[in-house]
């Protein structure tokens, strides 16, 4: 194939690890080591006196691993990841039910962002910035809905609980992410060219 002629790696309808060689064995691996960062990312968990969800490294490794993966492995990844830990792997935070709802949410905030990646919303600062807040949203909606069914209260001291002290950390690994992803991107273009 030529150069003329080969794919342009930014263009949209690709994420980052379609530019990774290989198939079906890549694309199982890159789905186990999804589940595994966030296993770990789970072990980076800070308590908070008033409030039973910990801060974690979840929602930006959820976020930047599907913008990364796409939606079918990142959605795989995270499914298998639930599905582990529900099963007995040791690798929820101890909080476990009042964070459970989160666990879904990023099921769902995978298959989302990772589709949005792949039509190309991760390539400039301003779409990364709304690709993340729209991750986290979903993220909120599942564990906002899941701490309040599991503390037997009503959606607005959920919120008070489960999203309001969060909303700066957030942003802040929302401002990476929107830095790292378009960055990625234009030096994967550059070594293309």
């Amino acid at each position: 194939m030529s150069a003329i002629s080969a794919p342009n790696p930014v263009a949209p309808g690709r994420v980052l690890a379609d530019l990774v060689p290989g198939s079906r064995v890549k694309d199982a691996l890159l789905v186990g080591a999804f589940a595994v960062v966030l296993g770990l990312s789970a072990q980076i968990a800070v308590p908070l006196p008033f409030t039973p969800v910990p801060v974690t490294g979840q929602t930006f490794a959820v976020l930047l691993g599907a913008a990364a993966l796409g939606a079918g492995r990142a959605t795989l990844g995270s499914s298998l990841y639930l599905v582990l830990g529900v099963a007995g792997v040791p690798w929820f935070t101890a909080t476990g039910g009042a964070s459970f709802g989160y666990i879904v949410g990023f099921v769902a905030a995978a298959a989302i962002v990772g589709r949005l990646a792949r039509l190309g919303n991760d390539r400039t600062v301003g779409r990364t910035v709304a690709l993340m807040v729209v991750g986290n949203l979903v993220i909120y909606a599942f564990g906002i809905t899941g701490l309040a069914l599991f503390l037997g209260v009503g959606l607005v001291e959920a919120t008070l609980l489960g999203a309001v002290p969060f909303l700066i950390g957030d942003a802040v690994k929302l401002a990476l992410a929107a830095a790292l992803l378009p960055a990625t991107w234009k030096l994967v273009g550059s070594h293309q060219a």
